[in-house]
């Protein structure tokens, strides 16, 4: 259990008195050079994007059980519901744009302290933002982006949607090959991609820092990574509205809105705010 997990318990109030808390991780920030920054859905929430998991997000319209890779290789019937729930998706993702969380994420790369960015979201926001792709890992893809299982062509994410939504196409196939084109996102029951996922634990095993946004640490390998880091000797913040499974591991635990709880912690580090 982090040292400071309990006593350092705070709300993040809407006038910044915060007190300890926000000290505390603010010391923590400014001697850190090697941060890893974990990213969940409560990040993007502030952006306009719903957790898909919440009452009335998504996955209470579709079923995902019946959505898994496997039936999504399988069956043309899957591929047309999958792209049904992706069109109706894709527009809320595209448009949104980045929120004062995701820029507090670049001004820690920016001061020279960000080892690497680990998002669980596909929302895309924290390259709008500008956070570099060289210290950013999609652990779960991306939704802006698609391609060819079958022989790894690309395809134009928004072509294919302007061509689903005017009726030309309901399953769209590979130019190149014919093959099956999907969104460029880790589904249900779809491997995890190797490279990305050893890039992250690779980083959590070096950090000096272990800062978590906006997520529940519920959804694996991605809720392991603070684990990985704790137990080689990091910190950890932890800045979420609700408790997460991994609080008792927190040497500080901030409760409030990501984009607030960011600016606080930013102005609190002495780092540029965005």
């Amino acid at each position: 259990m982090g040292v400071w997990a309990h006593r350092y318990d705070q709300r993040v109030n809407a006038d910044g008195s915060s007190g300890e808390a926000i000290a505390r991780a603010g010391k923590l920030l400014a001697r850190a050079s090697s941060v890893v920054v974990l990213t969940g859905a409560g990040i993007s929430t502030e952006s306009g994007i719903p957790d898909f998991r919440s009452p009335g997000g998504l996955w209470t319209r579709y079923d995902p059980r019946k959505l898994t890779f496997d039936l999504f290789c399988a069956y043309e019937e899957t591929r047309a519901q999958y792209w049904k729930m992706s069109t109706e998706s894709y527009p809320v993702l595209r448009d949104a744009e980045p929120n004062a969380a995701h820029r507090a994420v670049v001004a820690i790369e920016k001061a020279g302290k960000l080892l690497r960015l680990v998002t669980q979201n596909v929302d895309g926001l924290h390259r709008k933002a500008g956070s570099s792709a060289e210290r950013t890992t999609e652990i779960h893809g991306c939704s802006l982006r698609a391609g060819c299982i079958d022989c790894g062509e690309r395809a134009d994410r928004e072509a294919l949607h302007r061509r689903l939504v005017a009726g030309e196409l309901v399953v769209p196939t590979c130019e190149a090959c014919g093959g099956r084109v999907k969104p460029a996102t880790i589904s249900f029951g779809q491997a995890m991609p190797e490279f990305e996922t050893a890039q992250a634990f690779e980083a959590a095993s070096q950090c000096d820092l272990m800062l978590v946004i906006g997520s529940s640490l519920v959804v694996y390998p991605a809720a392991s990574l603070p684990d990985t880091a704790v137990s080689s000797g990091a910190p950890m913040i932890i800045v979420n509205n609700e408790p997460t499974s991994k609080d008792e591991l927190a040497d500080v635990l901030l409760r409030g809105s990501a984009g607030e709880s960011m600016s606080l912690l930013l102005r609190a580090a002495g780092i540029a705010l965005p």
